[in-house]
């Protein structure tokens, strides 16, 4: 297990600033922020990259806030690749049986070959490769130094969008098969939902949020979190009239769960609105509705858009089941 206490380094004028969370052994962690939050500075942080440090690292139980990189056994994969160019693809992979006894190594290259579809490429020198297979060879190069920590730096942002779900499939297998554990940093919520197990949402050098995939994905902390998710409907109590939702509190609705309507029903929230703007995708209509001088966004499925003859402009009645509104908790972590 790794576990990050209070963890404080300044790089020019940023900051991380305390950052303290566990990363279970075996585990899939995924550090998701915008560009320019400090997750790559995190990594070369807790590979020991960096002077200046304050606050603890551990590991399985041991401090190693200071020591040396090449001490700590950590796999290192940045966006870039950074493969040896004057290399061939087998080089690059074995590079690390230099200065480390690797068990079973050749077992190991051949595995790695299979499993990472590269063994054809062996022979081939890095410079003409794509960056699918760039990708693949520094990842290859990583597990095969046999880390006890594999920290993956935005490991998809060079790869062509029509591959990234074949390589998400190899990095979630990646865990199990050869019994290690993976910090990912990327901006992608997409990669994020799919391969973590818990994930950290980071923002300007600090972390906001943490709790598995599916609870921050869809259960922001506070409003800043929301925000960055892409949650569009955030309101503040007094904006419905439930009893049990509190007036100081700020809540979200889901657009999928709103429904508009010519009649009332005392079981949900529903007001007047105007219809603002209409657009159509492929699947659903977008609809924004200005109700109580708030515009709320909702996604209406084709077949209901038609039976409701919603047009700029027109009055009608927008409603939400009161389960379907989430009450946003506060700045828990």
């Amino acid at each position: 297990m790794l576990e990050v206490r209070d963890l404080f380094v300044k790089k020019g004028s940023f900051i991380l600033d305390k950052l303290s969370f566990r990363v279970e052994k075996n585990s899939y962690f995924v550090i998701l922020g915008k560009t320019g939050s400090g997750k790559t500075m995190l990594l070369e942080s807790i590979a020991g990259l960096l002077s200046g440090i304050r606050g603890h690292i551990f590991l399985d139980g041991e401090e190693i806030t200071y020591l040396a990189p090449e001490r700590r056994d950590f796999g290192f994969v940045y966006q870039d690749f950074m493969l040896f160019s004057n290399m061939s693809v087998k080089d690059n992979i074995t590079y690390s049986s230099r200065y480390k006894d690797i068990k079973d190594r050749e077992n190991l290259l051949n595995d790695l070959g299979e499993f990472l579809h590269i063994k054809k490429l062996f022979d081939r020198d890095v410079s003409f490769l794509s960056g699918g297979e760039k990708q693949r060879v520094a990842l290859a190069r990583a597990i095969y130094s046999r880390p006890k920590l594999l920290l993956l730096d935005e490991p998809l942002s060079a790869i062509d969008p029509t591959l990234r779900s074949s390589i998400m499939k190899l990095l979630k297998d990646i865990v199990k098969r050869y019994d290690t554990t993976i910090i990912h940093v990327t901006h992608n919520f997409k990669e994020a939902s799919f391969l973590a197990d818990r994930i950290a949402v980071m923002l300007d050098g600090k972390i906001l949020q943490i709790g598995k995939a599916n609870d921050v994905l869809n259960r922001p902390s506070s409003i800043e979190v929301a925000k960055f998710l892409g949650f569009k409907n955030i309101f503040k109590g007094s904006f419905f009239n439930f009893e049990g939702v509190k007036k100081e509190k700020y809540f979200s609705v889901d657009p999928n769960r709103i429904l508009f309507s010519y009649t009332k029903n005392d079981k949900e929230f529903c007001d007047e609105c105007i219809i603002e703007s209409v657009v159509d995708i492929t699947d659903h209509y977008k609809v924004f509705a200005k109700i109580k001088k708030r515009v709320v966004f909702a996604k209406i499925p084709k077949n209901m858009f038609d039976r409701l003859e919603l047009k700029e402009g027109k009055s009608c009645l927008m409603c939400i089941d009161d389960k379907d509104i989430e009450e946003i908790k506060g700045n828990e972590k």
